[in-house]
């Protein structure tokens, strides 16, 4: 019996379940404040005799284990959570193991262990959606180094007809304060569910993600690439992304069949939850 936390900037999905991605029960609650927010996650998770729990968090996060704020949330513009100590608040509550990683990174190894990677060594899991935040699997493993990947703050280069400043509060122009939900709000006066009609917001967003693509595809090399979050979930948005980054490559790389390796999450919206169980799971065997 394993638990799970997918917590995310606008709601935290907490469930109960086993190894194998089965969720028995879920539930979600607002992301608030802490002294809101936790008693709430404890309360649920109470009910049930946990042998381990996995977070998949928002970030910036501290996942270095030999740091003296691992486990911390650090600092993340949401109100309230800057440099909160997530894991400890878990262990006071829970004496069981706790694995504890980034969203896009739970994400990533949900796809890579039971998803559209499945029997993949390597993918990359991208989100578009309030942020942007990219995970990775290299040779079986996340991808970690001094910290964790933040592949949604790289620069791109901007579109010469689009002189919307950036919504980013640490960068303004970076790939998130171009491309993510709250940009397209912010640059065209509405939430891209009601611009469906409009191939030019599409267009605008298919640009900004081949680029960055590009780049992954360069450094990385990924035999897959996973785009989730609720912007991909206007499908037009791959057709652009396909058309810039063949433009881009232009050949110097081949790159596989598109429509094929650039694709939705084969679990949906299951990808962060389930990899935060499996996240448990990986704890609940290191111990």
């Amino acid at each position: 019996m394993l638990g799970a936390i997918e917590a995310g900037g606008t709601k935290f999905v907490c469930a109960v379940g086993d190894e194998m991605g089965k969720v028995i029960e879920r539930i979600q609650i607002p992301t608030t404040v802490p002294e809101e927010t936790m008693p709430k996650v404890i309360e649920f998770f109470k009910r049930y005799d946990l042998e381990a729990i996995g977070i998949g968090s928002f970030g910036p996060i501290d996942v270095n284990k030999e740091s003296a704020t691992y486990g911390n949330i650090t600092s993340t513009p949401k109100a309230g959570w800057r440099d909160y100590p997530f894991v400890q608040a878990l262990k006071d509550a829970f004496s069981v193991p706790i694995g504890f990683n980034t969203d896009v990174n739970a994400a990533a190894l949900g796809e890579a262990t039971l998803g559209a990677a499945k029997g993949l060594d390597s993918c990359l899991y991208i989100t578009v959606g309030t942020g942007i935040g990219a995970g990775a699997i290299v040779q079986g493993k996340l991808l970690q180094g001094q910290t964790h990947p933040e592949m949604g703050h790289i620069l791109v280069r901007r579109h010469p007809n689009d002189e919307f400043q950036g919504k980013c509060p640490y960068h303004h122009d970076c790939l998130e304060g171009l491309a993510a939900g709250p940009a397209i709000e912010e640059r065209w006066g509405d939430k891209g569910f009601h611009l469906v009609e409009r191939p030019e917001v599409w267009e605008l967003e298919g640009y900004y993600i081949a680029q960055a693509l590009m780049q992954y595809i360069l450094i990385l090399s990924p035999k897959k690439i996973i785009l989730g979050g609720g912007v991909m979930k206007q499908e037009q948005v791959f057709t652009a992304i396909y058309n810039y980054l063949q433009e881009l490559v232009n050949h110097y790389v081949e790159l596989p069949e598109l429509s094929t390796y650039i694709v939705s999450p084969g679990l949906g919206d299951d990808a962060g939850i389930t990899g935060s169980l499996l996240l448990a799971h990986q704890a609940l065997q290191e111990n």
